[in-house]
Order: C-alpha cells, then sequence, then structure tokens
C-alpha cells in the first residue's frame, strides 16, 4: 500500500498518558531549577545559610508531594472502627430489640379500610355536654397530681380531666347513685377516680389496672349517659341504633357486662327516665331474638367479636349513629385472633367515635398498636401493666405430675368454697370434674367444648352457691366476677404470665383478700418459671426454693437493660424473666402463624408449607 502524506501512526492511551506525565514532570522541574536559582541569589545576600537549606529541602519535597498518597482499606477500616462510638453489649440488646419491635408494629392500624383509603383523621375529641362542678374544674395542677399520687395513679396525655373523689360530683342521675349504694358501692377505686371523668369528657382512654378494681363500671356508667343524651335529643326509630358498643372476647364475659348494664338500667326506667334498650349479641344463642330487640330500636349493644361480623356483614344492623366504642380485655382480643374481625367492625362506622380500651395486662405492644387509631388519647395506669392483684396471696408448690390428683383434695381443705380450679386443656378438666363427684365434693366444670346452655348453665349456679368448686379452663379467667371467691387452684401452671395473672384475679376483689395456689413441676419451661419468680418477688410473695434456685440470666444486667430501653420485662407479654428476643408468647404466635399459612396439597392431611 501506498503511504498517505498525512499517515499519523496510532499511539496507545496509555503510552499518550505516560507522555503527557512526562512532559508535565519536564516542565516542573525546569520551573523548579529557576526558582532554586533565584532563591540562591536572594539567600546570598542574608547572613543566616540555614535558610538556603531549608528552601532546598522545600522545594526537593514539592515532586513527592504532588502526588497525594491514598490510604489503603485496611488503613481506612482502622480508622473508622476507630473513630465510631464502642456499642456495649447491652446496647446491642436493645438495639436488637428495637428492630423486632418495629417488626411486630408494621401492620394495619386499628382504623376503618374507608378512612384509610379517604385519608380521614380527627384531631379534637367529641364534643360534650357534660362539665364537673366548678370547683373540680378549677382545681390547681398540684392538687390534681397529690390526688393521683396517692391513688397511685399514672395518666399520660394531653389536658387529661382532674380526677373527682366521689359519684356525686360526676353527675350521675340519682337512680344511679341510689343503686351503688345498695350494692355498697360508696366510694370510686383508683380506676374510677381517674377513669370516669376522662370518658365523661368524651375522651378517648386507654385504661390499665388489676383485676377486680372496677373497670367494667368505669365504661358502663358513661355509656349509659351517653344513650340517655341522645335519646333525649332525638327518640330513636324502629331498627335503629346502637349509640354504644363494647365488645368482649367470650360470651360469658359479655353476658356479665350485659347484666351489669341492665341492672343499671332498671332503676332509672322506674324513676320514669326514657327506656333505654341493650342487647346482648353473642354466638350460641337464635339470631331470631336479638333481631326482634333490633327491630324496635337498639341503644346499647354488648357482642362477642364473631356474632357482631356475622350481623354486620348481613345488614340485620348499622352503626351509622354509634359513636361509643369500648374493647374490654382489648390485649385478649388481639391475642386470640379477633384483630382482623374488629378491624371489619370498624369499616362500619360512619362518624368519629369515643373508643376506650381497658385491660389489667396491656404490654407495650398493644398500646403503640392502639394509639394509631385513638384521638388524643389519655393512658390511665393504677399500678403495673401486668403486675399481679396485691390483694392475692400467691402460693407456688411443687407437685409431681402423678401426685396432682391427690394433693388437690388437700388444697381444698385450704378455705371455705367457692373455689375454681383452673387447668390448661378440657380432658383435665372433665377428668377432676368426675374424680371430685366421685370424692364426694359438690363440683361442676365447664370448658370451650361445651354447648352454650351447658356453660351458662353452670356458671349460673356457681354463682348462686349452688356448686361449691368450679373446675374451668382459661375460658373463665378473662373478666369473669364471681361473688366471694375463696381460693383460685392452678391445676397447670400456664406457659404464658399474662393467662397467670387472670386467672389468680378471680379471687381478691374489689378489696379483699384471696389465695391462689400454683401446681408446678418440670413439665413447665424454666422461660415461665423465672417470670413467676419474678413476679412473686414484686407483689413480695414467699418464693419456693424450686424456683429461688433457678439460674436468671438477667439478674446481673436487669436494672441496667432497663434504664437502657425504658421497659422493664418483655415489652410483648410483660413476663419479668425474660426480654423480647426469649418470648414464649411470641414464640407460640409465629408457629400459629406458620400452621396456618399451611395448605392441604395432596389431600388426606398431607400438608406442605407455602414456598
Amino acid at each position: 500500500m501506498e503511504k498517505q502524506d498525512d499517515y499519523v501512526e496510532y499511539v496507545p492511551v496509555a503510552k499518550r498518558r505516560a507522555m503527557e506525565a512526562h512532559k508535565i514532570l519536564q516542565r516542573k522541574i525546569k520551573s523548579f531549577a529557576l526558582e532554586e536559582k533565584s532563591d540562591k541569589l536572594k539567600l546570598a545576600a542574608q547572613p543566616n545559610p540555614s535558610l538556603l537549606v531549608k528552601a532546598q529541602s522545600t522545594k526537593s519535597n514539592i515532586v513527592a508531594e504532588d502526588k497525594p498518597s491514598r490510604p489503603s482499606l485496611l488503613v481506612k477500616s482502622l480508622e473508622m472502627k476507630h473513630e465510631a462510638p464502642k456499642i456495649t453489649p447491652i446496647q446491642q440488646m436493645v438495639q436488637q430489640e428495637k428492630e423486632i419491635i418495629d417488626n411486630l408494629s408494621d401492620r394495619k392500624t386499628l382504623m376503618s379500610v374507608g378512612e384509610l383509603a379517604k385519608g380521614i383523621t380527627y384531631t379534637d375529641p367529641i364534643p360534650t355536654g357534660w362539665k364537673p362542678p366548678l370547683h373540680i374544674r378549677r382545681m390547681p395542677m398540684k392538687q390534681c397530681d397529690l390526688i393521683r399520687k396517692q391513688w397511685h395513679i399514672q395518666v399520660s396525655g394531653e389536658d387529661v380531666p382532674p380526677p373527682i373523689k366521689n359519684f356525686k360530683d360526676m353527675r350521675f342521675p340519682e337512680p344511679i347513685l341510689k343503686t351503688l349504694k345498695a350494692k355498697g358501692i360508696v366510694q370510686p377505686t383508683p380506676i374510677q377516680v381517674q377513669g370516669l371523668p376522662v370518658i365523661l369528657s368524651r375522651r378517648d382512654m386507654i385504661g390499665v389496672a388489676s383485676t377486680g378494681s372496677g373497670k367494667t363500671l368505669v365504661f358502663v356508667l358513661p355509656l349509659i349517659m351517653v344513650a340517655l343524651q341522645e335519646e333525649i335529643r332525638m327518640p330513636i326509630v324502629p331498627g335503629q341504633g346502637p349509640f354504644g358498643l363494647i365488645i368482649c372476647p367470650s360470651r360469658e364475659l359479655a353476658k356479665q357486662i350485659y347484666e351489669v348494664v341492665e341492672e343499671y338500667l332498671v332503676p332509672m326506667r322506674q324513676a320514669g327516665y326514657p327506656k333505654i334498650r341493650p342487647l346482648l349479641c353473642i354466638g350460641g344463642v337464635d339470631m331470631r331474638s336479638q333481631l326482634d330487640i333490633i327491630k324496635e330500636g337498639v341503644h346499647i349493644v354488648v357482642a362477642t367479636p364473631g356474632r357482631l361480623k356475622d350481623m354486620l356483614a348481613k345488614k340485620k344492623m348499622n352503626l351509622n349513629n354509634c359513636t361509643y366504642l369500648t374493647l374490654d380485655e382489648a390485649d385478649r382480643l388481639v391475642d386470640m385472633g379477633f384483630e382482623d374481625d374488629i378491624r371489619h367492625v370498624f369499616d362500619h362506622f360512619k362518624s368519629q367515635r369515643q373508643t376506650l380500651l381497658f385491660s389489667a395486662t396491656m404490654p407495650t405492644k398493644v398500646l403503640n398498636f392502639a394509639k394509631n387509631a385513638l384521638v388524643k388519647p389519655a393512658t390511665v395506669n393504677v399500678g403495673r401493666p401486668g403486675a399481679a392483684n396485691l390483694g392475692v396471696i400467691q402460693e407456688v408448690e411443687y407437685v409431681k405430675q402423678e401426685a396432682k390428683f391427690v394433693y388437690l383434695l388437700e388444697c381444698l381443705q385450704k378455705t371455705a368454697p367457692p373455689v375454681i380450679i383452673f387447668c390448661e386443656n378440657k380432658a383435665d378438666v372433665d377428668d377432676i370434674h368426675i374424680y371430685l363427684l366421685i370424692k364426694g365434693v359438690d363440683a361442676v366444670g365447664i370448658h370451650a367444648g361445651m354447648d352454650q346452655k351447658e356453660r351458662e348453665d353452670a356458671i349460673s349456679s356457681f354463682k348462686k352457691g349452688k356448686k361449691d368448686v368450679m373446675v374451668a379452663t382459661g375460658v373463665v379467667s378473662k373478666g369473669l366476677d364471681f361473688p366471694d371467691i375463696q381460693h383460685v387452684i392452678n391445676y397447670d401452671m400456664p406457659a404464658q404470665i399474662e393467662d397467670y395473672i387472670h386467672r389468680i384475679g378471680r379471687t381478691g376483689r374489689c378489696g379483699k383478700t384471696g389465695i391462689a395456689t400454683t401446681f408446678i413441676n418440670k413439665n413447665q419451661s424454666e422461660t415461665t418459671l423465672l417470670d413467676l419468680k419474678h413476679l412473686l418477688q414484686e407483689a413480695k410473695q414467699r418464693i419456693p426454693p424450686v424456683l429461688a434456685q433457678l439460674n436468671d440470666p438477667m439478674e446481673l444486667n436487669a436494672d441496667a437493660i432497663t434504664n437502657a430501653s425504658g421497659v422493664k420485662g418483655c415489652v410483648y407479654c410483660g413476663g419479668l424473666g425474660h426480654r423480647i428476643h426469649d418470648c414464649p408468647k411470641l414464640e407460640h404466635q409465629k408457629r400459629m402463624a406458620i400452621s396456618s399459612s399451611r395448605r392441604d396439597y395432596f389431600g388426606s392431611g398431607g400438608y406442605r408449607g407455602e414456598i
């Protein structure tokens, strides 16, 4: 090929860069040489020769400084570790717990789908015409705090109404005051002193108090007042209502609350007040009898989630005028799987409502979950949430599994009847019931496997004193009030400390004293026994040797962990003997979630987990 005149040989990029760098270096050397020559001429006239040496050394180092030195990745990592603050094992544990809680709280809030979709939020409580007497309204804040301190009441929230120490200043109608006096209720309990003024002011509230402290009256009496006010303002028409709704986790508890409502409505009717119709909406009962009351118009509904959801879905009842909602044993409703049913009920509200949550055990995770749906809520605590009733003498006995039947008869000799015996499963209830009948003890059994009529008859006969002993599963432990229970026996120690607190709370109610005896052995997990040990220590009860010798991993750092996290014990279940990463309740719910997610792909019971 003939060579072209304008042909330029191709030079690789690396070679061109090297050539450019060489040219730059040559220019710098020439400039440095010129500068050095001028510096020598200037320094020659000066008497100090050391400056010349200094100038020469300075110029000779410029070339080396021109290329910045880059530290290695190892040096950088060491510098970052040195600069980063050191994290102690306790701080690391608290950080892990926070991540677990954040993951658990990543759930839908307790609001209706319509409100979430439209972005509807309420910022102010429902207006009310109720006002306490003038001297209560003018009570200084220091005096309010002093009363709360005397009654061991802890409050949080914006502008919490002042406490009121007597029912008369709460401005209840005369028939209600007379009924309270006839029942021997002369002075309000601590939860009533602060809770009733909050609810009468139509504020959202979270109420936490020990079992037997009178929480039922705190939400029943204001509901009667709301229904009465609405009926006077505009009488209800057939098919309309309700104005207020109370949701409970069990049928027995719903029936008990309904009876309390009726107890205060009857004297009001007799005194000439407008007729207020309540409705008991529970499963196991013929729906037609409930529909007959709804057709007349109903003011107050006490319901379980299943039957209420069914009535609303079939449009037999609506919540268009409902502005008052109470979730009794709120944490139990969430734990027992009624969360979705309750959220479905929320979809039927057409306007703002006053929401109240009550329980004896209210873990922090339930509080955080509920606060998202409440409007400027006031939280009222009487004692530590999840603490045992101080009116109960707790006795823990180590009894081998095969010796429980024999020792049970000895325990029944401790006190006079009535006595409740709690078991973990239905088979034990039936076996103990038959065993006691054979031994001549007048006993009755109750569990979830019985139909509604049998359960109601068992509870009725026990309450009326026809039976001395009731053998039951946990269905009876949630909120039921039995008169003058002397003794509670835990035949099986429950796996969760919350269930234990609810069970022993059937005795020692309304300021009285009772005894709770609990059988433990090697069948219980160490975590549950540690929770029980801490609960006994908190209540200043005798700790048996079998619990005292347990190795407690939290004992050394308990105070440091509490100070770092701000929460004593487990934030999920309230147990004091473990943290959330060891929570048996959380593990149980995870296993239940995994088992419920399986589908029968092959038939005949062949299960395969979802991928």
